[in-house]
């Protein structure tokens, strides 16, 4: 941290000083307006320094540079160099003097205040030096008309170093939003997959409590006919149970997880959840080293609470797309609203999908995909996809042919939304 502050130190001296002999001597003497000023004030603004210390180490850094360049590039004695440099020290501190004093850092949440009271500190300090020069007795010609140019150069100088430090300021506000935008994406896509996980959790919990109800029983039937392997029943139901309670243990988890989610995310429109699939999927078709076109289109403005069951459904059915997908291609993902359904439509321009499969690609454990080692993939996407939009109370139907293919997701509105919001106008995101 130490370091830092002192290359921030650094790097506002040097740059006050460089940007110092950008100058121009309006009054023919060594008076000067240079953009030194400009580098100082938004050092101070933009970063955390002792606004004090900077003005003092500033004022003397640009003095000794200034009696330095004039020593190597003019042979002018250090002597003659102190007297015609040092108001410039005077400048500087006083600058910092009303900078701390108006508590200018306070408030740059006010940028119209602050280009003010910059402004107020850089004509103080002009006049400052001036009486500096003036009292070293070098000549002087300010006319009231020299007097108005201080003050529009001091106003011009200041309102732009607000300007720029409120542009860098909108642009990384700006990087920051999209930064947590993305992480959020990121967030809801790794809890869609949760969900999903919990889902099918949920639903080997009913098959587990069916097998230990089952071994239970077997046991008391063993048990009645005085049958020597009664006790290993007993152990399996009870193994069973030790089963359950630690997968329900599990799910309470992932559910406090997912309702925390809900809870942060609130209610998020359809046509944003599609969005974040397109997004997804082309980053996924990135990586595998393809050029796929994703874009969404949605006639209809609908907010769900559902967030998680559609990113699942809709980003299986959507990646299995791209992958099936070979070098390039484009995938379409539609919402349309009809009678009491949203339907959503991912129609790519893949290889299609045999009649034969169709018959099958629903089926957990079905698979055409293998890796670069010939290991093949879990088969269960789909699967999960039917049986969460089942759990919507909808259905999911395919149509395909030869170089196109069709996904039709079709679900209850009512199941979707609480309060109804339809817009008919057409949304176009990529």
């Amino acid at each position: 941290m130490k370091d830092q502050r002192l290359f921030i130190w650094i790097v506002i001296l040097l740059s006050t000083a460089l940007l110092g002999e950008v100058k121009i001597t309006p009054f023919g003497g060594d008076f000067r307006f240079s953009l030194g000023i400009v580098a100082y004030f938004f050092g101070l603004l933009w970063f955390s320094v002792p606004v004090l210390a900077t003005g003092i180490s500033a004022g003397l850094f640009i003095v000794l540079f200034r009696i330095g360049m004039d020593a190597a590039l003019y042979d002018t004695p250090w002597t003659e160099g102190v007297i015609q440099h040092m108001p410039t020290f005077f400048f500087y501190v006083t600058f910092a003097v009303i900078i701390s004093v108006l508590k200018i850092k306070t408030n740059v949440e006010y940028p119209v205040k602050v280009g003010f009271y910059g402004a107020i500190a850089d004509i103080s300090s002009n006049g400052v030096e001036l009486l500096a020069r003036y009292g070293s007795a070098a000549p002087s010609d300010i006319t009231a008309g020299g007097i108005l140019l201080i003050v529009l150069v001091g106003l011009l100088r200041s309102f732009f170093v607000v300007g720029l430090c409120n542009m860098l300021a909108i642009r990384q506000v700006r990087a920051l939003g999209e930064h947590r935008r993305q992480e959020l994406e990121r967030l809801m896509m790794i809890n869609s997959n949760l969900f999903e996980e919990s889902f099918y959790l949920r639903k080997s919990m009913s098959h587990i409590e069916e097998i230990t109800r089952d071994s239970y029983q077997l046991y008391r039937k063993l048990k009645d006919k005085s049958f020597p392997d009664a006790a290993q029943a007993l152990y399996i139901a009870e193994n069973v149970h030790e089963v359950k309670k630690d997968s329900q243990r599990i799910l309470s988890g992932l559910s406090k997880i997912i309702r925390l989610e809900q809870i942060l995310s609130k209610r998020t429109g359809i046509p944003a959840l599609c969005a974040m699939v397109a997004r997804a999927n082309e980053n996924y078709a990135l990586m595998l080293g393809k050029k796929i076109e994703i874009v969404t289109r949605s006639d209809v403005n609908l907010s769900t609470d559902e967030i998680y069951p559609l990113l699942s459904v809709l980003n299986n059915i959507v990646s299995n797309a791209v992958e099936a997908i070979d070098g390039q291609g484009h995938i379409y993902i539609e919402v349309e609203l009809q009678e009491d359904c949203v339907v959503f439509m991912v129609t790519d321009n893949g290889p299609g999908i045999t009649s034969d499969e169709r018959e099958l690609i629903f089926r957990p454990g079905y698979t055409t995909k293998f890796d670069a080692e010939g290991n093949s993939s879990t088969g269960i996407g789909l699967s999960h996809a039917l049986d969460i939009t089942k759990l919507l109370g909808g259905d999911i139907q395919i149509w395909s042919a030869p170089g196109e293919t069709q996904f039709e997701i079709r679900i209850p509105t009512e199941r979707l939304i609480r309060k109804e919001v339809t817009e008919h106008a057409p949304v176009f995101l990529s």
